[in-house]
């Protein structure tokens, strides 16, 4: 077996079929053609199999690790991979023409990005938090720190990071305490982040740190929080490298997993104050961030989604090889593959399938940022934008919580072999398990849907996507094979509506409206994504029958209606169960005392 096999074939439906290349049509994006999008989901396959993917259980197995000087070395291949990486171009493949990029539509980027962190999720980190970085500063850095430091972070030869948490200051940043003394043109940065992904290594020139501190005189609270940029190395005048800056490597976390990917605790102003430079405005740093935040929560979502697509790979080649028991087919027959027994069907679609659906689900977003920045009119950019906003969160919180069962589930399908190190399933599960914390837990996610995107424009976003599925279901039903699949994605929107109403309802009492919403948000979330999901497996459908009906014979197509026969009769019902949840009320939740159950 390959390493890792990207999942090209499966991409190309999604963006030829089901997107209808709708991003590839979009204004400044005419050199985007079928043929050169095809060539880049070729070439980027070969990437994550040939390269990146070899160096997934090395880097497992041996780690990051820290030396005495603070300096931390990547394990081996690691750095060598990372500059096939850029010099491959992939760095910039999203990124604007302007800005040197590729310019190439976010949902190719997407693509790309899902065949990387499947094959090689540790390393797959580094580039992720780089983009997040440009992001940022392309919105709201200075036209001096963009000359500066653009050009090397869309290279790939610098890297970026984010640098919110600190050991008081989780979730709850206003409790930053970094500080940031002015000094002429810069300010003196002094303080300890942790968690800080790929914050030091071996593989970049220089690291780009975007870290939130306060000013002496600033108010307490968010407000009070501002942005700096702070590289590892100070820049010349002539854009050459200068001496070190105060920023060190005090500690490497040990993880569940990921270990090939450093996660630093970083100290800044040991010796004096770090150099860093104000980004954006002064006092709006969380809201700076968030521009680098929303961008990584979408792919942090596409990560889950490539480890899932590689457990997947892992799961059916290892059912495929394993022979165990007889047929249930043949009685008294010899031996078969595991594959042949019905449990484990179960289990092999249950994973192909879902991995299906929240790829397209992601991939939809994606190219919904595409139109949001590129479409001609501010009414349709405006709608794209809301649309985005409300997938952001399912797609981190639902794709990267699925991920994380598939990958258990791929344990299930190699028995006792799954549990030990050597078939590689149990490293998939263990880099996994991450993704649903970081970037925001998936609880912030679903307060941000319930709280946040569904309160604000009172469900607008949300129901013009009810409004799509409620489409796609009447085209099914126009299919007699395909009925029934659209009488049940009907009926899943029905109960998304009805729970999305009752939040609504009780998310805006004055007095225990807040209670509510925290309350619903998971179940609401959940049911969000499965009906959602759900509905692009239903336009799957629709594509691969008419494949059928044009004269196709490829087995392809028919995986893909059982992909959405499942996802719509087997799985959606799952989803379903949370409106019981939701119209139970929660006041076990204040009735819980959690000292008396401890």
């Amino acid at each position: 077996m390959n390493y890792y096999a990207a999942p090209v074939r499966d991409l190309r439906f999604v963006l030829e079929e089901m997107l209808e290349h709708r991003s590839l049509a979009l204004p400044g994006f005419e050199e985007a053609t079928p043929d050169l999008v095809e060539a880049v989901l070729e070439e980027a396959a070969k990437l994550a199999g040939d390269v990146w993917g070899p160096l997934n259980s090395t880097g497992d197995r041996q780690g990051a690790k820290r030396h005495t000087d603070g300096s931390v070395t990547t394990p081996e291949g690691f750095a060598a991979a990372y500059h096939a990486y850029v010099e491959g171009g992939w760095n910039g493949i999203g990124v604007s023409e302007e800005l040197g990029g590729q310019n190439l539509p976010e949902v190719v980027a997407s693509a790309v990005q899902e065949m990387l962190h499947g094959a090689n999720m540790a390393l797959g980190l580094c580039p992720m938090l780089t983009a997040g970085a440009i992001e940022a500063l392309a919105h709201h850095g200075s036209d001096a720190l963009k000359a500066t430091y653009l050009p090397k972070l869309v290279e790939g030869s610098w890297t970026g990071t984010m640098n919110l948490t600190e050991p008081q200051a989780g979730s709850d940043l206003s409790k930053v305490r970094t500080k940031a003394v002015p000094e002429g043109e810069h300010y003196r940065i002094s303080g300890q982040k942790i968690y800080i992904t790929w914050g030091e290594h071996d593989a970049a020139e220089n690291i780009i740190h975007l870290v939130l501190a306060r000013k002496p005189d600033a108010p307490e609270g968010n407000k009070g929080i501002s942005l700096f940029l702070v590289p590892k190395f100070l820049v010349n005048d002539d854009g050459s490298l200068g001496e070190r800056n105060d920023v060190t490597c005090a500690s490497i976390e040990h993880k569940l997993g990921i270990h090939g990917s450093p996660t630093c605790t970083l100290s800044f102003g040991e010796n004096g104050g770090a150099v860093g430079y104000l980004v954006g405005e002064e006092g709006r740093g969380l809201n700076h961030m968030f521009t680098m935040m929303n961008e990584a929560r979408h792919k942090v979502g596409i990560q889950g989604i490539g480890v899932a697509e590689r457990a997947c790979q892992h799961a059916f080649a290892y059912a495929h090889d394993r022979t165990q028991g007889r047929s249930p087919k043949q009685r008294g027959g010899s031996e078969c593959t595991i594959s042949d027994h019905f449990d484990v069907r179960r289990m092999l679609l249950s994973m192909r399938a879902r991995t299906d659906a929240l790829r397209a689900l992601a991939l939809y977003c994606a190219g919904q940022l595409d139109i949001a920045r590129r479409a001609e009119s501010d009414a349709e950019r405006q709608a794209a934008q809301a649309c985005a906003d409300v997938l952001i969160p399912i797609v981190k919180s639902f794709s990267t919580d699925q991920a994380v069962d598939i990958a258990s589930m791929g344990v299930q399908v190699h028995g006792g072999m799954g549990y030990v190190e050597e078939t590689g399933a149990a490293q998939l599960l263990r880099d996994a398990r991450i993704a649903p914390i970081y970037e925001g837990t998936n609880g912030i996610q679903a307060l941000d849907l319930a709280g946040r995107k569904l309160q604000r424009d009172g469900g607008a976003a949300l129901s013009a996507l009810l409004d799509d599925v409620h489409k796609t279901a009447e085209a099914l039903r126009g299919e007699a094979s395909l009925a029934s699949l659209g009488s049940a994605l009907s009926a899943g929107a029905d109960d998304l509506r009805a729970a999305m109403a009752l939040v609504l309802e009780q998310g805006s009492d004055p007095e225990h409206g807040p209670d509510a919403v925290q309350a619903y948000a998971t179940p609401l979330l959940n049911l969000a994504g499965h009906v959602l999901c759900a509905w692009q497996m239903g336009i799957a459908a629709l594509h691969a029958q008419q494949a059928l009906k044009d004269g196709s014979d490829e087995p392809f197509y028919r995986a893909k209606l059982s992909s959405a026969e499942f996802v719509i009769h087997q799985w959606l019902p799952v989803g379903r169960a949370q409106r019981a949840v939701i119209e139970a009320g929660w006041q076990c939740f204040s009735q819980f005392d959690s000292h008396a159950a401890h």
